[in-house]
């Protein structure tokens, strides 16, 4: 779904780029998701099944192209 978009930004910026941002990208999303898993009182097991989900997710979308 977002395959072509992600390569298109990719060719644009660079690859060593892209992969800097990629991963700031997913860092703070995972960040995130722990904060809110903080707030709320959720363990760190199920945190952790959420944050694969979202990867999973971001494959099947294809933001990780």
């Amino acid at each position: 779904m977002f395959a072509p978009l992600v390569v298109l930004v990719r060719n644009i910026v660079g690859q060593p780029k892209f992969v800097k941002l990629r991963g700031q990208a997913i860092a703070m999303h995972s960040k995130a998701i722990t904060n809110f898993c903080n707030q709320v009182g959720i363990d760190r097991s199920r945190r952790q099944g959420w944050i694969r989900l979202a990867r999973d997710n971001g494959k099947r979308l294809g933001l990780l192209a």
